[in-house]
């Protein structure tokens, strides 16, 4: 039975958004690349034609960003490195088996020696070894188009499409600054170990060419908060979360909303209908963004922008329901512990509602977890002693 199961899926299960959203990107891709860039008709004048290389290139670029064998310089140098190759040996070993196989076992050795391994490049050194007559014609010219046209095309594209849908390409870079602007790590980044030590790592275990410096980072910063919550399981939201809420109704003025956050120094206000069912929060980080955006606007007008003010206060005053936010994580009174932890561990979610039935009965804040972590902590070193 183990040899069967060695041949099922080695992928974790996706979801379907996440599969379509890859599937129209390589379309969208594509698509402009031959509107735009190459023809999908073959033009040994010019050059600019799609090549079905371009087709295995774009799973990477779409399906894959994170994969260093999808970054621009393993993408573009790859693939016109290894065109680079076929060309070669296309002008030089006439036999066509042996300048197939000799083609792409070059383009591999290359593009290794490069740190440019893009598995299409393959397919197009295996391309050219099998176009004699379009070589020919094109010679080199075939490795800038349509190779490295088509392939900076698609980067091109593959980059406005990852920030359209929300992901992140190329990669992040290990010492790149935080989503703050500043240059400390990420929290779940934060292991006290060198970009030098990840590499090792990587390149000692040989997952040089499937992860990322960052991306490990990153998973071991989860693998080590997820083993702590292992820890903490024991307890659940219901055990340390906030009861006595100060909550408020969408149509509550923002000017009311400021002064219950100058009162109780909260960071934020869950927003509820009239039978408590949670309907959105508001951090105090929005209240000041909106407060920065209409000072930004006075100073740049500010007699037009001051009158606007005005008007807007007269006709429709902003609320609470103008500047809260409606997707935020939320967890039941019978979650543990160790399943809020990720919930605010690596986003700017302060604060996680608790609902029963979709009706709010409590909050569970970043203070509400560390000081349940610190008790968490002070028990395991006192049963520790005790037992010693």
């Amino acid at each position: 039975m183990q040899i069967f199961r060695s041949f099922g899926p080695a992928v974790a299960r996706t979801s379907p958004v996440e599969a379509l959203r890859a599937g129209l990107g390589a379309l969208i891709g594509l698509g402009l690349t031959g509107l735009f860039v190459l023809s999908p008709s073959i033009d040994l004048t010019t050059g600019l034609y799609l090549v079905a290389p371009l087709g295995a290139s774009s799973v990477l670029l779409f399906a894959v960003p994170n994969s260093p064998l999808a970054q621009p310089w393993s993408a573009i140098v790859g693939n016109t490195l290894a065109a680079l190759v076929g060309v070669a040996v296309c002008m030089f070993v006439t036999e066509p088996t042996l300048r197939i196989a000799l083609a792409v076992g070059l383009a591999i050795a290359a593009t290794i020696l490069a740190r440019a391994v893009h598995p299409p490049a393959g397919a197009v050194a295996m391309t050219a070894a099998m176009s004699p007559d379009a070589i020919q014609h094109l010679g080199f010219w075939f490795a800038l188009a349509p190779i490295a046209t088509g392939t900076t095309a698609l980067v091109l594209v593959a980059i406005a499409y990852a920030r359209l849908t929300g992901r992140r390409y190329p990669f992040r870079q290990f010492e790149e600054p935080n989503r703050h602007g500043t240059d400390d790590a990420a929290p779940l980044e934060r292991l006290g170990l060198s970009e030098a030590e990840l590499s090792d790592i990587l390149g000692r275990y040989r997952h040089s060419f499937n992860l990322g410096v960052e991306d490990l980072a990153r998973l071991i910063g989860a693998a080590e908060l997820q083993a702590a919550a292992h820890h903490a399981d024991v307890l659940t939201a219901s055990d340390i979360m906030s009861r006595n809420l100060i909550t408020v109704k969408v149509d509550t003025g923002l000017g009311e909303v400021a002064d219950l956050f100058r009162k109780h120094r909260f960071t934020s206000l869950p927003v509820v209908d009239a039978q408590g069912k949670f309907l959105g929060i508001i951090f105090q980080i929005h209240l000041i963004s909106r407060a920065r955006e209409d000072a930004f606007r006075l100073n740049r007008a500010f007699i037009p922008a001051l009158r606007r003010l005005i008007d807007r206060g007269r006709d429709k005053p902003v609320m609470a329901v103008d500047i809260m936010r409606v997707a935020v994580p939320r967890a039941l009174a019978t979650t543990p512990l160790g399943a809020l932890l990720p919930m605010m561990g690596d986003s700017d979610v302060d604060a996680v509602p608790i609902l029963d039935y979709g009706r709010l009965i409590g909050i569970v804040t970043r203070s509400d977890l560390i000081a349940a972590l610190a008790r968490n902590l002070a028990r395991s070193k006192e049963a520790s002693s005790q037992s010693i």
